[in-house]
């Protein structure tokens, strides 16, 4: 029995939101693409997050993935950058979840952990790791699209084991899981 599936990862940002995308066969891993759709060049906030949702459905349409891995925001000093990472992050999720793509979150540590071994590995090292897992040729200029790259992985690296992250399969999931926040 042959096993394939398409895996998404996305790194969302408001200047440069990374992503790449394998192939699965039979356990093995393939690389489709790695790019980045740069958002630098617009000063409207909300003209960034339509970009965001479109280019996301886009990517959905044209490879039909069959989950998305999207890369957690994390807590850091500035709320204002987290606010917008956040935003990032949801409206990639809204686009995974308007195709009823399952989504799973990963926190930047586990993330490192599943490529490198190491949770507090440099974007450096976790881009040498795919690029020799991968053999991708050469790597690109910014690393957001092999931190998009490395949550695909990451998921490929997760799949079947009991605790993955958060995960949703549609709204009403997403939903269900979220309502206590929304309660309190």
């Amino acid at each position: 029995m042959k096993e394939e599936r398409i895996i998404l990862g996305i790194d969302p940002g408001t200047t440069i939101m990374g992503f790449g995308l394998i192939k699965v066969v039979n356990k093995k891993m393939e690389l489709l693409q790695l790019n980045e759709l740069l958002l630098s060049k617009y000063k409207d906030p909300y003209i960034k997050l339509k970009l965001i949702f479109e280019r996301t459905v886009e990517l959905i349409d044209t490879y039909h993935p069959d989950e998305i891995a999207i890369e957690a925001p994390f807590f850091g000093k500035n709320v204002q950058s987290m606010l917008k990472l956040g935003r990032a992050q949801g409206v990639a999720m809204a686009a995974g979840l308007s195709r009823e793509v399952p989504i799973t979150e990963y926190l930047p540590k586990k993330i490192k952990m599943a490529i490198t071994g190491n949770g507090n590995a440099s974007k450096e090292q976790v881009a040498k790791m795919l690029q020799s897992l991968l053999k991708i040729k050469t790597l690109p200029k910014n690393l957001d699209s092999t931190d998009g790259l490395a949550a695909a992985v990451c998921h490929f690296y997760n799949s079947g084991k009991v605790e993955t992250g958060k995960s949703y399969s549609g709204w009403e999931a997403f939903v269900k899981q979220n309502e206590k926040r929304v309660k309190k």
